[in-house]
């Protein structure tokens, strides 16, 4: 809980601290992170974006990151989680749209949000990838308003390569 609430607080030194304590296990923490962040409903609060500042910069200054090997890692748990919590909603869809509310979620925010989504659908993808919360919230709502799932993973693709390749070499 301590390195999280350092991870929050600053990112650069808590990666660069756990880099140094643990070296190339640090991969398998980035890969949690990002993973978690955008595959778990309810974790949107982790500090993806400030993470891939941190990465980059470390990668850059420090060369303690292999930059070569961590943009695609990233980039697969930016889409493996999405799909995830795409496949959650779709499983929870009948479920979650009995409800007049879920967690944060109001039966009224889906309704708009399917809407959203089929006017708007895989800019939307893309666009969510860049705002935190929204970046977990929305494959979550994308399952359960049953988006077709190839448009959903063509757009997947291109903003988690986009997201995570514009925050680490920015």
């Amino acid at each position: 809980i301590n390195f999280i609430l350092q991870l929050l607080k600053d990112p650069l030194t808590a990666l660069s601290d756990f880099i140094s304590e643990h070296g190339t296990v640090t991969y398998g923490l980035l890969f949690l992170i990002i993973f978690v962040e955008t595959g778990l409903i309810v974790m949107p609060l982790l500090p993806g974006d400030s993470l891939l500042f941190a990465v980059g910069v470390l990668a850059a200054a420090t060369g303690k990151i292999e930059i070569t090997f961590v943009i695609p890692l990233l980039i697969g748990a930016a889409l493996l989680g999405d799909n995830v919590n795409y496949f959650i909603g779709k499983y929870f869809s009948d479920f979650v749209k009995s409800k007049d509310k879920i967690l944060f979620l109001k039966r009224e925010h889906i309704t708009q949000t399917e809407a959203f989504y089929a006017k708007h659908g895989g800019q939307t993808v893309i666009m969510a990838r860049f705002v935190p919360i929204v970046r977990t919230v929305a494959p979550f709502v994308a399952g359960v308003g049953k988006m077709n799932y190839k448009t959903f993973v063509s757009y997947n693709v291109i903003g988690g390569a986009v997201w995570v390749l514009g925050l680490t070499l920015a």
